[in-house]
């Protein structure tokens, strides 16, 4: 793997007596989607804001491409928060060309990119119109506009999945992977984790402001201690499995989920199954990224419904 463009190397920050970094370390690839993940107080908007000089580390240091972030190098960078840091009486294709102007551009070049922008992000016919009278929706692809306007080489979004529908979300997925495809080195938090799956190529975990799991999925997946098995019966049953090293990680009556050894018997489990009914469908794969999540974080960290519940593979 080429060497990493964004690094974060041991960062801690302190808030009086709370600890919201702790040693924190990451690595970004460029070209590459990096979901950054972790509970509510993680720390991954205090590690995000260190990128951009909002917050001052404590100890630790990032850096650009192997150099000291400093203000040109965050000229080129991209950055949406999560709390929302539009001028609500500006209108919006004002708004939008002045961040350009912001990081560097010209006028005219400025007014150009932040119609561009607003185009592809379906707001063309809404530059006019003062942000606070768009919906949460399209304020947040006014954000997403202020981050892409100057053609980032580094784009940081907080939660940008946040309030939107699933076909912005899907339009907005893509554009992700179009920006990472043209070399941009694109970092993200969400707490929606078969989006993150579903998008990105590697993943940090961050608990109580250390990265806890961080790597390419598929290899993260491949090297977990569980296996996912899936297994559907051709009507609701009620089945608890009798093997000591499997476990229910959700059901419905018919579909269930479940957590196993790498070197559990796959047949016994079959077999205990059936004793309950008759096995329609059956799948054995490495964990999901909500197990993943469940395994470096703990169990409180991720529910029941972070669980794929599509159907197994017939038998």
């Amino acid at each position: 793997m080429e060497a990493a463009g964004l690094e974060l190397d041991g960062v801690s920050k302190r808030y009086g007596a709370t600890v919201a970094l702790d040693g924190c370390s990451l690595a970004v690839q460029p070209g590459r989607l990096t979901g950054f993940l972790g509970p509510n107080g993680a720390g991954k908007t205090t590690a995000m804001r260190c990128v951009f000089g909002l917050v001052q580390p404590d100890g630790g240091s990032v850096h650009w491409h192997g150099a000291p972030v400093d203000g040109a190098a965050r000229r080129r960078f991209g950055y949406m928060p999560e709390e929302r840091g539009l001028y609500p009486r500006m209108r919006v294709g004002e708004q939008v060309a002045y961040f350009a102007r912001l990081a560097g551009m010209g006028q005219a070049e400025a007014g150009r990119a932040a119609l561009g922008w607003l185009e592809r992000l379906g707001l063309g016919d809404r530059a006019g119109d003062r942000v606070e009278s768009l919906s949460h929706g399209n304020q947040q692809r006014v954000q997403l506009a202020l981050a892409l306007v100057h053609d980032p080489d580094l784009l940081v979004l907080d939660e940008p999945f946040a309030g939107l529908d699933p076909l912005a979300i899907e339009s907005l997925g893509e554009l992700l992977r179009e920006r990472a495809a043209a070399g941009t080195t694109v970092l993200f938090s969400s707490h929606q984790l078969d989006l993150v799956e579903h998008l990105c190529e590697d993943v940090a975990i961050v608990d109580h402001g250390r990265v806890v799991l961080a790597g390419v999925l598929d290899d993260l997946r491949a090297a977990a201690r569980t296996r996912t098995v899936r297994i559907g019966f051709d009507r609701p049953v009620a089945w608890i499995p009798g093997i000591a090293s499997v476990r229910i990680l959700a059901a419905d009556g018919r579909q269930f989920v479940l957590s196993a050894d790498p070197d559990a018997d796959v047949e016994a489990i079959v077999r205990d199954a059936r004793r309950a009914g008759r096995v329609a469908r059956f799948s054995w794969e490495p964990p999901a990224l909500s197990e993943l999540f469940r395994d470096a974080v703990g169990e409180s960290a991720a529910s029941v419904a972070d669980i794929d519940m599509r159907p197994a593979r017939s038998a």
